[in-house]
C-alpha cells in the first residue's frame, strides 16, 4: 500500500482537530456503545448477534484505503467500510464531522463519522462499534455516558485455544497479540468506565450487554466477578509471556 497522497496535511489536521458543535449535538442525543476486546475473545460474534435484536445501529468507519479481497470476496462499500478520497475526509475532517480518526502505518486514514451516529439517533438505536482500547479515551472525553464494554474470556486456556483456532500464525505474530492483550487487561482495569462482560456463551454476553445499554441495570455481583475474572486473566498472560521468553 502506497503512502497518503496528502500525508502532511492530514497530519497538520489531526494534530488540532476539534469536533463541530452541531456534531457534539448529534453525539449527546445518542445511544452509543463501544466493545473492547483482546484478541479472540468473540467480540465480533456478539456484535452480530447484538445487530439481529434490530436494537442496535452497527457504526461502519469510513477508511481512505482501497477495498480489499478476502476469501475471494472484495469489500463492499458500506459493508465494510465506506471507501473515502482523500479528499473527502480531509473536507470532512476540516468540518469537525468524525468522533475520532487516525492515521494508520502512513498509508491511510479511517475513523468514525458523526454521520453513523445520526443514523443510530434517527432510527432510536443504539450506536455500536468495536474498537482498539487506545481510541476509547478521547471517545469518553467527548461522550462522558459512553457505555465501554470490555468482553472477556470465560477462562485462560479456553482463550489461549480460541486463539489457536483462529489459524496459523508464526510466532512473532502470536507473541505480539498475546502481549497486545495484556496491555488491554492492564489499561482497562486502570479505568473506572469500563463494564466487563463475560463471553462464555454468546447468548449469555448480548444479555449482559443488554442489560447494560437498554435496560440501564449492572449487576453489581456480576461485574465483581467479571473484574476478578480480568484480573486474573492478567495475571496468568504475565506469566505465560515470561514461560514464551
Amino acid at each position: 500500500m502506497n503512502e497518503l497522497k496528502q500525508l502532511a496535511t492530514f497530519k497538520k489536521v489531526l494534530a488540532d482537530y476539534h469536533i463541530s458543535n452541531a456534531s457534539k449535538d448529534i453525539l449527546r442525543k445518542t445511544e452509543l456503545a463501544l466493545l473492547v476486546a483482546p484478541t479472540s475473545a468473540g467480540r465480533n460474534t456478539i456484535i452480530r448477534e447484538l445487530i439481529k435484536t434490530h436494537r442496535y445501529h452497527y457504526i461502519i468507519s469510513d477508511t481512505t484505503r482501497q477495498p480489499r479481497i478476502n476469501n475471494g470476496v472484495l469489500e463492499q462499500n458500506g459493508v465494510e467500510y465506506w471507501f473515502r478520497t482523500e479528499d473527502d475526509m480531509l473536507a470532512d475532517l476540516v468540518d469537525g464531522q468524525f468522533l475520532e480518526a487516525a492515521i494508520i502505518h502512513n498509508q491511510q486514514v479511517s475513523g468514525i463519522s458523526v454521520r453513523e451516529l445520526k443514523k443510530a439517533h434517527d432510527e432510536n438505536k443504539t450506536a455500536v462499534t468495536d474498537i482498539e482500547i487506545m481510541g476509547v479515551e478521547t471517545i469518553i472525553q467527548l461522550k462522558p455516558d459512553t457505555i465501554v464494554l470490555f468482553v472477556l474470556p470465560p477462562n485462560f486456556k479456553e482463550w489461549l485455544s480460541r486463539i489457536k483456532l483462529r489459524g496459523e500464525m508464526h510466532g512473532l505474530e502470536y507473541r505480539r497479540r498475546v502481549d497486545s492483550a495484556l496491555k488491554e487487561f492492564k489499561a482497562a482495569l486502570e479505568k473506572p468506565y469500563y463494564s466487563f462482560v463475560i463471553n462464555d456463551q454468546v447468548v449469555h454476553a448480548v444479555e449482559q450487554i443488554h442489560a447494560i445499554t437498554q435496560d440501564k441495570k449492572i449487576d453489581l455481583q456480576l461485574q465483581h466477578r467479571s473484574r476478578l475474572l480480568a484480573k486474573q486473566l492478567y495475571q496468568q498472560t504475565q506469566r505465560y509471556l515470561k514461560e514464551l521468553g
